[in-house]
């Protein structure tokens, strides 16, 4: 992606995150990106295109940011926590990435041009996590791995939720989301099947 690119979607994240979705304007997120707003329209072709590739960025921002997470795993183990936990931490970028992804996840309830692309990174974030965990070697109780990373997406997205909104703090928020981790990552995670027997 060039710098250009990141840097119109990181304003648009800013404007999502200061604004609200339904206050986010094109030429607020031109300004703030310091691009004209045909340049937006040139690239995005519309509103709903950029925040279809805002939700995108917002959630390649973990892996991309920390080198760490990025390279190849030397720790298994490590990286599948890292990717969850750190969703959750006290950093300006971190804190903007969720107010963003949260107020256009809130939003795709109302606005049908949301509701496909955030079920396609929502999709690819717990593929991500079901992966980290096979790799890590947690789907050895025999649970369904697709299930227990959905599980733990959904909580992080509650967790996260509460953190922002000044609930919990960061570091309880993070406790909370390693005891879900230790206890699904751990336990045989029930499925549709079991329970139609």
């Amino acid at each position: 992606m060039s710098e250009k690119l990141a840097r119109i979607l990181t304003a648009a994240t800013t404007c999502i995150a200061r604004n609200g979705v339904r206050g986010m304007r094109v030429n607020d997120v031109a300004s703030e990106a310091g691009v004209s707003p045909g340049l937006l329209y040139y690239h995005f072709t519309d509103r709903a295109g950029l925040l279809a590739a805002t939700l995108e960025h917002i959630n390649k921002q973990v892996s991309k940011d920390d080198p760490a997470l990025s390279a190849e795993p030397t720790d298994p183990d490590r990286h599948f926590r890292h990717l969850l936990l750190d969703e959750i931490q006290d950093d300006a970028d971190v804190r903007r990435n969720s107010v963003a992804w949260n107020e256009l996840r809130a939003c795709a309830v109302f606005e049908a041009d949301l509701a496909e692309p955030l079920a396609r990174t929502t999709a690819e974030w717990n593929r991500e996590i079901a992966e980290a965990m096979v790799t890590a070697g947690t789907d050895t109780a025999g649970q369904d791995t697709a299930i227990t990373a959905e599980i733990l997406t959904s909580l992080v997205e509650g967790i996260s939720g509460r953190w922002l909104n000044g609930t919990i703090s960061a570091d309880h928020a993070r406790m909370l989301v390693t005891a879900a981790l230790d206890a699904l990552a751990s336990s045989p995670v029930a499925t549709a099947q079991d329970h139609s027997k």
